[in-house]
């Protein structure tokens, strides 16, 4: 019958419009209402109040704007910059310290912000016009503070991470405890292969001057790396620490973390109603964006699931004999390519949703999907021609790099990531091993 074909007409038509450029939240919440109101008549609009009251009721969804809110402040406060420069020196000696600093800091902004256009545009700012004049190479360049800058997809407390946590029912501290592992992996791959190309090819990742690390050294180097580098790190260890303790919710920690970044603001001398301002509105402004996309989204999900979209996806898998398995592939491919084109916010609201309650009736641990999708979300931000991650970072670049440094830079960082995805495919005790090791 023509309407079995209703709900999926429905997810292709949301798809179209979102490529034509269409908002996202009013696309999905205006398509969904349409179609509700035509079917279910007014009484629609009782249901999907409901429902929204039910989303917006979430506990969970409250650490979304507090971590928006430390990650925001965090980079206001000049941290990032005092970090690069403290790590370079510290890193200095060796060939490549400069790019291994840049993948340190990545990784402890990623645990901070969690935020990755602004990791991305900050480190491009600050680092890639330093490490051009030290004599690195374009593309070790690029390719390390690109990649360095996506770690925030996957190293908690990843706004990624609480949303994919909200959307599959499952536990945010799990999701976050799970992601642990794979993300220092993946650090640590990165820091291997800038270890390796700095000794195959130093010229492309000189060490520092003997004259430049005397001056740091000599001048209240203790000092600055207590600033730099021990506060931001207490600061980590006080929310991650307290969500892998038991101790606070995610929510709760956020509260705190979002309390700590003020007060490592006002310890640089930086905090003041302007810098406060600024960063009340920027966060006002990224909440309002993800929480009209995710009305949007339970609308469309509302919709979809009333006019038996979830069954008919389901009938249709079973009728072609997908195993778990290659489902599992499709969706991941699925992710892949829609990173290309729409932002993960809409990624997560509107294909996660749709696969989720498959993935649970086929018997599939949804933290491990999770951070599958994750890693997927992540490797497609970093993919030529369209990730996301490299538009960032061209925006913000000298007007020396071109196009084809981003590509041929980034390359090599893609690989690993799908090195990394394919061990966790392979091996799931990588994801589950820590959330299930008191359970």
């Amino acid at each position: 019958m023509i309407t079995d074909y209703l709900p999926l007409l429905l997810f292709a038509l949301v798809f179209i419009l979102i490529l034509f450029g269409y908002p996202v939240a009013f696309t999905l919440g205006g398509l969904s209402i349409l179609a509700g109101v035509i079917m279910y008549d007014m009484d629609f609009f009782y249901l999907l109040s409901l429902r929204i009251y039910g989303t917006m009721h979430n506990f969970v969804l409250v650490a979304v704007p507090l971590f928006v809110f430390m990650g925001i402040m965090l980079e206001k406060s000049g941290l990032a910059e005092s970090l690069l420069e403290t790590m370079s020196h510290l890193f200095g000696k060796l060939k490549g310290g400069l790019a291994l600093s840049v993948v340190i800091v990545g990784a402890m902004l990623a645990a901070s912000t969690g935020i990755v256009g602004a990791t991305v545009i900050t480190m491009g700012l600050i680092s890639l016009p330093t490490m051009l004049k030290k004599g690195y190479s374009p593309e070790l360049a690029t390719g390390t503070i690109a990649s360095a800058g996506t770690l925030g997809q996957i190293i908690p407390p990843s706004i990624v991470l609480v949303l994919l946590a909200s959307v599959l029912n499952i536990s945010v501290g799990d999701l976050f405890t799970a992601a642990l592992i794979p993300g220092l992996l993946l650090v640590s791959l990165y820091i291997l292969y800038i270890l390796v190309i700095a000794q195959l090819r130093p010229q492309s990742a000189p060490a520092i001057t003997a004259a430049e690390s005397a001056a740091f050294w000599s001048t209240g180097s203790r000092k600055r790396i207590i600033q730099a580098f021990v506060l931001p790190f207490a600061l980590i260890l006080l929310v991650l620490g307290s969500i892998f303790a038991g101790v606070a919710s995610p929510t709760e920690a956020a509260a705190v973390g979002a309390l700590g970044a003020i007060a490592l603001t006002a310890s640089q001398k930086k905090l003041s109603f302007r810098i406060l301002k600024e960063v009340m509105k920027d966060t006002t402004f990224l909440t309002c964006m993800v929480f009209m996309i995710l009305i949007g989204a339970t609308s469309f999900s509302l919709v979809f699931r009333a006019m038996g979209g979830d069954k008919i996806l389901a009938e249709t898998i079973t009728q072609a004999g997908l195993s778990p398995d290659l489902f599992l592939i499709a969706v991941l491919l699925v992710v892949f390519v829609a990173g290309f084109f729409i932002d993960f916010i809409e990624i997560i609201f509107i294909i996660v949703p749709v696969a989720a309650p498959i993935f649970t009736a086929m018997g599939i641990d949804l933290i491990w999907i999770g951070i599958l999708i994750a890693l997927n979300l992540q490797t497609s931000f970093l993919t030529p021609p369209f990730g996301f991650s490299l538009f960032y970072l061209k925006g913000v670049a000298p007007p020396e790099i071109k196009t084809g440094h981003l590509y041929r830079g980034i390359i090599p960082f893609v690989i690993i990531q799908v090195v990394l995805l394919v061990l966790v495919i392979v091996f799931p005790e990588i994801v589950t091993f820590l959330p299930y090791l008191n359970k």
